[in-house]
């Protein structure tokens, strides 16, 4: 890469971070009564939305495979004020809930303001064994259903003046080891749903998408993976469900938490070398 180039990616860095500095203030006001879906709500980072938005006075729909952890979910969110708050269990890997849970929450709510894409399936911390099975499963529930959400949600959203944000991750930004299947999911939905920014601002749509990049957060799914593996630090899920939820409400269109994930995006097309020595001696290798 030439010299020119990384002057350029290095000045972008430092004018994103200016930007982060004068980004639109958030009115929690705005989100009082919203009518608001969330996907992967039952446990860390949906859960953690879920809980932001009812003090904000939401009207929640919340989703997940375990209805008895979602109910457990819903009756916290109306303890914390939220003006409603009703959940449906559902598996994303199957061809039809992911329609009917946004049919259940445009019926129930009338309509949605925010449809927040969170859920993940179940993937091993492991050298990728040459299981394409679950590999296609995974891109089902961690990709697919997104886009059938999304374009389910669209024609609400665009009446309320309304946000789609997606939950992503830095790895897919930048691979790392052990987690080929999930790392190839986030590529996708950065590759799709960064598409589908310009075609909504190219048709001068109503609807704003936010694309949320996240480093490793401290769910305790998260940490019984890289148990022993890895000293990367983790952040507080809390503090990353309460960014994404002003990321969304502010209309913007990327976030990146902590604040160093943009950092490391960009060093890697600067100093690529250099990144996947880091990212291979970050982790600890048992064969």
């Amino acid at each position: 890469m030439g010299t020119f180039t990384k002057i350029l990616l290095a000045s972008i860095c430092v004018a994103f971070l200016a930007v982060k500095w004068t980004s639109p203030s958030f009115n929690k006001e705005s989100l009082k009564g919203a009518r608001v879906l969330v996907t992967g709500s039952s446990t860390g980072i949906g859960e953690q939305m879920a809980y932001h938005y009812a003090s904000f006075g939401a009207q929640i729909v919340i989703t997940a495979r375990r209805e008895k952890v979602l109910q457990q979910v819903a009756e916290k969110c109306l303890s914390l004020g939220a003006q409603k708050a009703l959940y449906i269990a559902a598996d994303m890997a199957s061809e039809s809930d992911p329609d009917k849970v946004v049919d259940f929450a445009l019926e129930k709510l009338g309509g949605l303001d925010y449809l927040v894409l969170n859920h993940i399936g179940p993937s091993p911390f492991s050298m990728w064994e040459g299981d394409v099975e679950h590999t296609r499963w995974l891109m089902k529930v961690n990709f697919f259903s997104y886009i059938q959400m999304a374009w389910k949600a669209l024609p609400s959203l665009e009446q309320s003046n309304g946000s789609l944000v997606i939950v992503s991750s830095l790895l897919g930004k930048m691979p790392s080891p052990f987690v080929a299947p999930y790392t190839s999911t986030k590529f996708a939905l950065n590759g799709f749903f960064g598409a589908l920014q310009h075609e909504l601002s190219m048709k001068k749509s109503n609807v704003s998408i936010s694309i949320c990049t996240l480093g490793l957060i401290d769910t305790e799914a998260a940490m019984e993976k890289v148990k022993g593996v890895t000293s990367v630090p983790a952040y507080p899920a809390t503090e990353a469900a309460m960014n994404i939820i002003i990321t969304g409400a502010t209309r913007q269109s990327e976030l990146f938490y902590p604040w160093f994930t943009y950092i490391m995006s960009i060093t890697k097309e600067i100093f690529p070398s250099i990144t996947g020595y880091i990212m291979q001696n970050s982790y600890t290798y048992n064969p």
